[in-house]
């Protein structure tokens, strides 16, 4: 695989990018709070490889003071001790819709998600999975690289 990105995405359809830069900081504005976000991003975006939005969400994490440790267990969070009930919940929903329409086991997962979260928190994390996967789809699908030192604020 080639390692230029395809098109200068971010300097293209400013309409577009402004919309998706507006959902995502909707999202982290929700009632879920800042590291429920965080970790429902960091999640899907390992699942998809997308590794720009790996690193980014990893470095939030960090900044909002998780441990390292902790951040780093997020791929195998179901044997992890460091996260709460609800984040397992929240998780789980996460990987499961995240997997759509390949597969569809969402009915223990939203089972157990009902029971942590509001209906309104549940359309919450619903955008917040939306958004993550466009933002994954876009930088993998045009080759968006890391950057070698992260944008300021980032």
């Amino acid at each position: 695989m080639s390692h230029t990105a395809r098109i200068p995405l971010f300097q293209l359809a400013p309409a577009n990018l402004k919309a998706m830069i507006n959902l995502s900081g909707s999202v982290k504005q929700s009632s879920l709070g800042p590291r429920l976000i965080e970790l429902i991003n960091l999640r899907v975006s390992q699942v998809n490889g997308c590794g720009v939005c790996v690193d980014m969400h990893w470095r939030d994490l960090i900044k909002q003071g998780a441990e390292p440790r902790h951040v780093n267990a997020i791929a195998g969070w179901r044997e992890a001790p460091f996260f709460s009930a609800r984040e397992r919940a929240a998780l789980g929903w996460a990987e499961a819709v995240n997997a759509l329409p390949h597969r569809d086991d969402t009915d223990a997962a939203y089972e157990e998600l009902r029971q942590h979260f509001s209906e309104n928190e549940i359309a919450e994390i619903g955008y917040a999975i939306a958004v993550i996967k466009g933002w994954n789809s876009l930088n993998l699908s045009l080759r968006n690289q890391i950057p070698e030192v992260p944008a300021p604020g980032f």
